[in-house]
């Protein structure tokens, strides 16, 4: 087992209930295998540690790697003409009525092949590894018939296989109604969605049950449905809810004990107190938000009122963001949605890996998993604040650089 000491290092540790971003000004940290076995002052550094061999970082900040907890990472083609048609005015409901949007990606996704969808997906996971990221959330949703679903979902998979990375899966089946079942989203429940979700569930492909309730998708009727049948199988749940509307989606997951409910810009009050009491993560994606050129953002002052953690994620995705950077998405939260640089790295970090159910990780603290990133910077306040400058040193994965 490798053992050794990171040390002459600044710490964020993202540890809650202390000092702003748990600072630590001359840190250092001992790794024992895929765990931190102790980390704090240098100056309190236990004796049991002090002969391990040493990795002088020569002052630079160490925070928990990012964790980009909201992906559609997996996907066929692009939607670039989309793009092109909304900034000649076009609104993402017209564009998804016109059967373009996610139904558009989903013919492609289906032509494409496992290698093929495998092949795209690692550029833009490489992306993101190279910020630092070490844990990344990857849902189905492009393929609206079981076996793309499927093999969506075994795509994702494989990236674990060849790139060190964590990955959390979630089933997105009730994403749309593809074309074959439009005005029939019912049906499309009972006979894809659901048998889907049962192989999912049967093969180990999945760890969550996700949806998207608005009017363009499915109904809170509906996604419960889903939801019936998720927690049957003992899959927890998330839900893209309040992105264009407020049907009470955000309401309808903490019912069900969500992990996570996603975008929330049309989140009301009575949505926040539910997800509050349900201990619901509120999952804020400011790429999305940029993309569409929406004017309505998440409430944050009332998330913060409640004490809701707020995590922070690209949603890369081919048509409303195509975002492969946990840096920016940061910068975004702070500048869109006047979060504090603090909570914008709480968000990618710490309540990033509590959207997901990770317990193991997102802060850096004894017995969790010395998943790490060492950074050219002085103070934490400098990821989120600069925009194209990758300032990452070093990724420590499960211990290992």
């Amino acid at each position: 087992m490798s053992q050794y000491l990171l040390f002459n290092a600044t710490l964020a540790t993202m540890t809650p209930g202390g000092v702003p971003y748990g600072y630590v000004r001359d840190g250092a940290i001992a790794v024992s295998g895929e765990r931190i076995a102790w980390c704090g002052e240098v100056a309190y550094l236990p004796a049991a540690y002090a002969d391990w061999p040493r990795r002088d970082l020569g002052g630079r900040l160490v925070t928990p790697a990012p964790i980009d907890c909201h992906t559609h990472i997996v996907h066929g083609g692009n939607r670039a003409g989309e793009f092109e048609m909304r900034l000649n005015g076009a609104s993402y409901e017209d564009i998804a009525r016109a059967g373009g949007g996610i139904v558009s990606t989903v013919k492609a996704t289906r032509e494409a092949g496992a290698d093929a969808l495998l092949a795209g997906a690692l550029r833009r996971v490489d992306a993101l590894i190279a910020e630092g990221v070490c844990a990344i959330e990857i849902k189905s949703g492009y393929g609206l018939d079981i076996e793309t679903e499927l093999t969506m979902l075994r795509v994702a998979r494989a990236i674990a296989q060849d790139r060190r990375v964590r990955v959390r899966t979630s089933f997105l089946g009730a994403h749309a109604v593809p074309a074959e079942y439009k005005g029939r989203a019912d049906a499309y429940i009972d006979e894809v969605c659901i048998p889907a979700l049962e192989r999912a569930a049967s093969e180990g492909l999945a760890d969550a049950v996700d949806g998207f309730c608005e009017g363009i998708a499915f109904s809170p009727a509906q996604i419960e449905r889903v939801f019936r049948k998720g927690s049957a199988l003992g899959l927890p749940v998330k839900l893209h809810a309040e992105q264009l509307s407020n049907l009470g989606g955000a309401a309808l997951a903490a019912r069900y004990g969500a992990l996570s409910a996603d975008h929330l810009e049309y989140l009301d009050e009575a949505g926040v107190a539910a997800m509050a009491s349900a201990g619901t993560v509120a999952v804020l994606l400011p790429g999305a938000f940029y993309t569409v050129r929406e004017t309505q953002a998440p409430p944050i002052a009332l998330l913060r009122r409640y004490g809701v953690p707020m995590a922070v994620a690209t949603d890369c995705n081919p048509g409303s963001s195509p975002l492969a950077s946990i840096l920016l998405a940061m910068n975004m939260a702070a500048t869109l949605f006047r979060m504090t640089p603090e909570e914008a790295l709480a968000g990618a970090t710490r309540n990033a890996a509590r959207a997901l159910g990770l317990v193991d990780t997102g802060m850096i603290a004894p017995g969790l998993r010395a998943d790490l990133a060492v950074w050219d910077a002085e103070h934490p306040a400098e990821l989120p604040y600069r925009i194209g400058i990758n300032a990452l040193h070093m990724r420590i994965f499960g211990g290992e650089a």
